[in-house]
This record gives C-alpha cells, structure tokens and sequence, in this order.
C-alpha cells in the first residue's frame, strides 16, 4: 500500500503538498486558536507539516495518518528536527478507514476528500473521531472562475465541471451537511505558483539523475506541458482553500 513513485518525485521538496504557504499554514493556526494540549488528527496527512509546526507553535498533539512510506518517513524526521517527536506520531496506512480512538479536538484532510468520495463522505469520516464541539478542517479545491470549456475542465485536472463547486455552493454544501463554517484561508495564485512550479524544478533535477528509469519517458512529457497547463488553466481557474467547521 503505497503512492506511485511520480506523487513523490513532483514533491520532493516540497513540506505542504497542496497550494498552501508556510504562512498561510500558520495564519490558519492563528484563525483557529487550539489551545495548548488539543489532540489533532490528520488525515492523509502528507509530510506531517501541520503537525508538526502547530505542535511547535501551539503546544498540539497528534497522529497523523498516510499511504506513503516516503511521505511518512519525512513526517518522523520534520517532527524530530523541529523538537516535537513526542507529541505527534505519524502511521502509514489507509487514512478512508482510520478512526482516533480517542475523540480528538480538531479533526483534519487537508486537500484529499478521496478518502471519503468527496466532501460529504470525509466530513462524515471526521465527525468520527471528533469530540463534542470540537473542529472539522477540510481543504477542498472549487472553481475560482466559471471554465469555460471541456479544455479548461482537463486542463484543470477534472473530468467534469460538476466536479467542482463555486466558493459560494461549496459553504453552502457544508451547510447542507450541518456544518457551520467558522473560518477559512484560502490559497491565492502565487501560492499555487510555490506548489505547483516547484513541482517543475523537481521533476528536472530527478530526469537528469535518472535518465534511464523506467519513469522517465512519463515524467519528461509532463514536464514538457505542465508548466503552460498551469498558467492557461489552473492558475486562472482553480482555488483552493482550508474551511473550519463545527457540528450545528
């Protein structure tokens, strides 16, 4: 059980594998305020930066959960070098079936409702494992501008347009789950530009040190097209954001 080796060659580098900033990871702290002591989980939890930085800054604790290896392994070592090793843990597995077993005060998928078959689906697995009155974050893509064409749906990686929601149907789809939404940080274009061209610079250093994996072909046409996929589609008519939620 594991991601494709491409997931963690476009990230290498990267701590947040999703259009968020170190700063906007931290402003979202800020928003939410967990006191000193809350228990998070975090689910498909990546490189565990969340974590990690929020138990450094914020006294958290927690578990993070993931399918890969390589980004598990990287959790471990972010959560050591930053001095938090023994208020977070990180376990590699599926993260559609982990429930906390103990109620946790904020319970987070940052940018992979897959896990649940979209947002319905994670938020249900997130009130799981939520204590009473505690915290829901969910990161979720929407449509920045309405696409235009099937062009720029691919384009923007979807099959279809519904898909997505605009940012005003998709708060009023968590209000239709029976969540209120309590705060949000949204990404804004240079950070997709962070995520997305540092993806770029990945892909090239990993070609010229393996030009003769049996991956390189795949990741060589992706970089010839990835970078104007993005400015034409993606950068225009893709958003992103982290919503807060709470139980009504």
């Amino acid at each position: 059980m594991d991601l494709p080796r491409s997931f963690t060659i476009r990230e290498s580098s990267h701590r947040l594998l999703n259009p968020f900033t170190p700063e906007k990871l931290a402003v979202l702290g800020r928003a939410v305020r967990p006191v000193p002591g809350t228990a998070v989980l975090d689910l498909a939890c990546g490189k565990g930066e969340l974590l990690s930085t929020w138990a450094r800054d914020h006294g958290t604790t927690g578990t993070g959960v993931d399918i890969s290896t390589v980004f598990i392994a990287a959790a471990r070592e972010r959560a050591d070098e930053l001095g938090v090793g023994d208020r977070v843990a990180f376990v590699h597995g599926d993260a559609s079936a982990h429930v906390a077993d103990r109620p946790v005060g904020i319970a987070s998928c940052i940018g992979a409702t897959w896990i649940g078959g979209g947002v319905a689906g994670t938020v249900e697995l997130l009130r799981r494992s939520l204590a009473p009155g505690g915290m829901m974050l969910v990161g979720e893509p929407y449509w920045r501008l309405d696409p235009p064409d099937r062009a720029t749906v691919e384009g923007c990686h979807m099959s279809a347009k519904d898909e997505l929601l605009a940012l005003p149907e998709l708060l009023e789809r968590f209000g239709a789950l029976g969540c209120d939404v309590v705060e949000m940080v949204l990404a804004d274009q240079d950070s997709w530009d962070r995520y997305a061209a540092a993806q770029w610079l990945n892909v090239r250093q990993w070609l010229d040190a393996n030009p003769d994996d049996e991956l390189a072909a795949q990741m060589r046409a992706e970089l010839d097209t990835a970078p104007v996929t993005h400015v034409r589609y993606q950068r225009e008519y893709l958003g992103w954001g982290v919503f807060a939620l709470m139980n009504r």
